[in-house]
């Protein structure tokens, strides 16, 4: 491409369309896990397998082209071109939007959990052809502005994308009790992932149609990999093999014993629950004064100090039991940590000494950048996803999930105003 080449605006602001879609998805799910945790009843570690499902598809979306293009020798989205490519990625989208449609009028939290699956599966093949594609449409000596541009855009839509979803969750009300959310209807759910499928029907016909927009077909074969091929696809079997422990450690008795022992003080501990968010409003009251503030408190705590003491030795016991098992599913977590980055670091040790059968594993600013997105993006979604939990806790406010939402949003937008600002 000619370094006289113009930036062809029309299309690039069509391609960013798709950057916002990721991100308002991605950053809705920081909203959607607590809610599901009040709604179906879950520990916390099952909460967070809507961010499992959602970036295992990533992953293995990624892996599976990888995996066609190391055996035919050629790339799949360049023989389909990138316009294409973005095309079949948000028809899939729109399919994952009707899984979760089905699951949500189920009231199946798995079925919730294999519609975020597909949604992130047609993801996934849609930034494996937009990135390049935000290069090919100008310059590409400028290609690292337009890639800026639409990053920033897809940070807009993490930023807004967790108090539409609140709204869709929670409506209007000021404040919906955990208790409560059981309670609630999912209409809003559905309206709303009705929207998100129409707006990737949309976006998907504007890109078949747009005639600005070019082809991005590519015909250049790829470098032979079988070697990086083999070594992923052990990888992916081993932390197969990390993970099964940690999942078939619910089943176990030990942790049937923990839900029982739960189950039995359940009463009493939705007693200090509603306590304890009583103390929490008397302190933001505007109206009692102080000495009667202090009065109501002390009431409350003592309240507070019966019940806990009632159900103490019930605590004292699922501590015994949930510490060695929590250790037992760090070890393997660790272990599955350690897969990937040894297996990494493996793969370009040994693509250095003999390079044949590597492809671009030999560059170690490939293997570093792989580390470091891996790092980079698990700590911002795991804050994410983690920080409305942190935000029920007493010592950050006591918090009910329907008020979380504005929260979650100013993590994201200060992300997303840290992009811009490297970005200018």
């Amino acid at each position: 491409m000619s370094s006289e080449t113009k930036t062809n605006y029309p299309a690039l602001y069509t391609l960013i369309t798709v950057f916002f879609f990721w991100g308002f998805i991605a950053a809705g799910n920081s909203i959607f896990i607590p809610f599901c945790k009040n709604y179906f009843s879950l520990d916390q570690f099952q909460s967070q397998l809507i961010d499992f499902a959602f970036y295992t598809a990533y992953y293995l979306g990624a892996l599976l082209l990888f995996i066609f293009g190391a055996i035919n020798g050629k790339d799949l989205v360049g023989k389909w071109g990138y316009k294409r490519s973005i095309v079949y990625g948000l028809l899939f989208s729109a399919l994952g939007a009707g899984a979760m449609i089905v699951a949500v009028e189920a009231n199946v939290y798995a079925g919730m959990l294999v519609g975020l699956f597909i949604v992130a599966l047609g993801f996934s093949l849609q930034q494996t052809a937009a990135n390049p594609f935000a290069v090919l449409l100008g310059d590409p000596k400028t290609g690292t502005s337009r890639q800026n541009l639409a990053g920033g855009i897809n940070s807009f839509g993490t930023t807004i994308g967790p108090i539409v979803v609140g709204f869709a969750l929670f409506g209007t009300a000021a404040a919906v009790s955990d208790d409560q959310i059981k309670g609630l209807g999912l209409d809003k759910v559905i309206l709303l992932y009705v929207g998100v499928g129409i707006l990737f029907l949309i976006a998907a016909s504007v890109f078949f149609f747009s005639k600005k927009l070019p082809s991005g077909i590519s015909d250049e074969p790829m470098e032979k990999a079988n070697k990086a091929m083999t070594t992923l696809i052990i990888m992916t079997g081993l932390l197969a093999i990390m993970f099964a422990p940690v999942f078939n450690s619910y089943n176990s008795p030990e942790a049937k014993k923990i839900v029982e022992i739960e189950k039995s003080i359940e009463p009493i501990t939705k007693d200090i629950k509603k306590l304890s968010d009583n103390l929490v409003k008397i302190k933001k009251d505007k109206v009692l004064s102080e000495e009667e503030k202090n009065t109501a408190s002390e009431s409350i705590k003592s309240e507070i100090k019966v019940l806990e003491l009632s159900v103490e030795p019930q605590h004292k016991e699922i501590q015994e039991i949930r510490h060695p098992l929590e250790k037992y599913r760090m070890y393997w977590l660790s272990g599955a940590l350690l897969v990937i980055v040894g297996g990494l670091l493996f793969a370009n040790r040994s693509a250095q000494k003999k390079n044949e059968g590597w492809g671009a594993m030999k560059y170690p600013q490939l293997v570093l950048g792989m580390l470091a997105i891996f790092t980079y993006v698990g700590v911002e979604v795991a804050v994410g996803s983690n920080l409305g939990e942190l935000l029920k806790l007493p010592e950050f406010g006591s918090f009910q999930s329907s008020e979380i939402a504005p929260y979650i949003s100013m993590y994201w937008g200060s992300l997303m105003i840290g992009r811009w600002a490297g970005a200018i």
